[in-house]
Order: structure tokens, then C-alpha cells, then sequence
């Protein structure tokens, strides 16, 4: 060992450490990259500092199980144990401790980054966990995309169903954009569809929401808040908030158990919803089409379903050699 180490700049290690996390928790704007540049070059240990420090860092991501699953979160210390010479906490013994938990320290205590496209097939739907927290049930056909940085929170839903539960984070807002409109919110659940790029639908189950629908008819329209139990539903036809029961919740999210729940909806928009689930070609007549369906389905059941209108609304169903089904109302055969 040296006898004589070189005296410890407080001010470049907490800035290597703070470089470090800024790197590993998001992009650096051009602004950004050029500040680093300049660090880097205003002294000759700074780049071995930052080296350290993300070197460092990527083996804890790697260990953190390890250390959990032995409580070596408890041993993070205050801000001023963080503080100590660089040459102290890199030597033998237990100073190796001391090194972990400040990694640890900045490993938690950055924004974790997320960029990702997912689409989900017909027939099956998806769940996935955001970086920062937030969980995502996807219907099928769904098709977002994901960018989760220090700074933001963003979602394009391009097309489909989603349900959202976002982790609270007041100073990184999610926002959820689909081609006809976006939603808002710092923390709360709430479902999404928007499976045309004219249609758009938020559901509300908890906290609040500032909807946007998109321009309708070449007029822009004003922000919605809306709040537990309300739903919003845009189109080229104008707006509508309405006011939904618990009984209508759970309605409006039956899709999550594989179900689709209708009240004396048309026949037509009926099987536009199985059409799209199992990516299937349906076609139906104008007199079948306005005949009107309730209760609860299965969504995966197809067959089913068909099996059920054509006896209980006395329509007939045709099934074409390359997959498509026809619907017409019975009279006309």
C-alpha cells in the first residue's frame, strides 16, 4: 500500500457519484454532455473517479438480491458517512462496506430508465411492470410503446386497451397518448381504449385524471378532470362523461378476466369487439347489425358466441373457407 496517498477532493467524488447515477438513470441532453466533457477534462483523476463509480454501480445492480436478502440496506449511512476520504473507504477491510452503501445509496436512489415497444397477439393478453413501478395490463391487440427517463414518464398507447396502476411520483407526471386524445395523472389507475384512431375512452377506478380528447370535427376540445368512477368517451360523434357504478367498474374492466359485459349494445358493435380480439374478419348485415345484445362473454369463446346469437336473435352465420364469418339476420335466408 502507499504510504502516501493523494489527498481526497470532496468535491470531485460527490460529483463522480452524482455523474454516475445521472448515467445510468437517463440520457444526457447535449447540455448535459458537454458539462460531463468539461469535467472530465478539468482534472486528471475525474475520468477514474466516474469509472469507479459506474463500474461500481453496475456490479450492484447485479448483487442487490444478494445484499437485500442479507438486510445490507440497513447499514446505508447519512449524508455526512458518505463524505469520507475515497482512499478510507477503497482500502481493506471493512471499508469495502462503507463503498457498498454508498453505491447502493445512488443505485436507489436513481430514476431507473425504461424504452420499450410492446404489442401484444390476438387472442392473448399481457402484463408488464414499468421501471419506476407502474403496472400495465395490455388487452389483446395492443400496441405501446414505453419511454421512462429521469425526467418523464410517457406512454403511446398507438392502438388497443390498456389499464394502468401508475406509481406515485409528483415531480415525474405519466402521461398516456393514443391518436385521439391523452391522459395525465401523478399517480393513480385508471383503463384506456382507443382501438381507432377516432375513438378514445378512459375509465377512471382511483385517484384523478386530466383527460384530452383529440380535436373532433376540426374542433379542439378543453382538458377533463375526472375522478374515481368517472369515464370519458370521445369520437367523431362529440363527448360524453358519465358517472359509472362499482357494478359498471367492474363492467368496464371485465376484459382483464378474459370477459366482455354488454347492455343492449348493437349487434354490430358487438362482434366489431370479438372481430378485433381474435383478429378475425367479421362482416354483418344492416338489419342484423342494429339488433340489440346484453350480458356477460367469454371473450376467448368465438364460437360460442356465435353459437349464442344465432339461436337467441334469430340470425344466421357463415363460415368462409378463409376464416371470415358472415352475419345476416335470418328473415333474409
Amino acid at each position: 500500500m502507499n504510504p502516501n496517498p493523494p489527498p481526497f477532493n470532496h468535491a470531485a467524488d460527490e460529483q463522480a457519484s452524482l455523474w454516475a447515477a445521472r448515467l445510468d438513470g437517463s440520457a444526457l441532453s447535449a447540455a448535459d454532455r458537454g458539462a460531463l466533457d468539461a469535467w472530465l477534462a478539468s482534472g486528471p483523476a475525474h475520468r477514474d473517479l466516474l469509472s469507479q463509480y459506474c463500474q461500481l454501480s453496475a456490479d450492484l445492480e447485479q448483487k442487490l438480491p444478494a445484499l437485500a436478502a442479507v438486510d445490507a440496506v440497513d447499514f446505508l449511512p447519512p449524508a455526512a458517512t458518505r463524505r469520507r476520504s475515497r482512499w478510507v473507504r477503497w482500502t481493506a477491510g471493512g471499508s469495502l462496506a462503507a463503498a457498498a452503501a454508498l453505491a447502493l445509496t445512488v443505485w436507489l436512489a436513481r430514476p431507473r430508465t425504461q424504452l420499450e415497444t410492446v404489442a401484444t397477439p390476438v387472442g392473448q393478453r399481457q402484463s408488464l411492470t414499468l421501471a419506476d413501478g407502474t403496472r400495465i395490463d395490455l388487452n389483446a391487440q395492443t400496441n405501446l410503446q414505453v419511454e421512462i427517463t429521469g425526467r418523464t414518464r410517457h406512454v403511446l398507447l398507438a392502438s388497443g386497451e390498456a389499464f394502468f396502476a401508475v406509481h406515485k411520483d409528483p415531480s415525474r407526471p405519466f402521461i398516456v397518448e393514443s391518436p385521439a386524445g391523452s391522459v395525465r395523472v401523478t399517480g393513480t389507475q385508471f383503463n384506456v381504449r382507443a382501438e381507432t384512431a377516432t375513438t378514445f375512452e378512459v375509465t377512471v377506478i382511483e385517484g384523478s385524471v386530466q383527460a384530452h380528447p383529440g380535436d373532433m370535427n376540426g374542433r379542439a376540445s378543453a382538458p377533463q378532470t375526472l375522478g374515481a368512477g368517472d369515464q370519458l368517451s370521445a369520437g367523431p360523434d362529440g363527448m360524453d362523461v358519465r358517472r359509472l357504478s362499482a357494478a359498471g367498474l367492474d363492467d368496464a374492466l371485465a376484459w382483464r378476466q378474459g370477459q366482455v359485459v354488454f347492455h343492449g349494445v348493437a349487434l354490430g358493435d358487438a362482434l366489431a369487439r370479438f372481430a378485433r380480439y381474435h383478429g378475425r374478419g367479421i362482416t354483418v348485415s344492416p338489419d342484423a347489425a342494429r339488433k340489440r345484445i346484453g350480458g356477460r362473454y367469454s371473450l376467448d369463446d368465438l364460437d360460442g358466441f356465435l353459437s349464442f346469437i344465432e339461436e337467441g336473435l334469430q340470425v344466421h352465420v357463415t363460415h368462409d373457407l378463409n376464416g371470415t364469418v358472415q352475419v345476416s339476420n335470418r328473415a333474409a335466408h
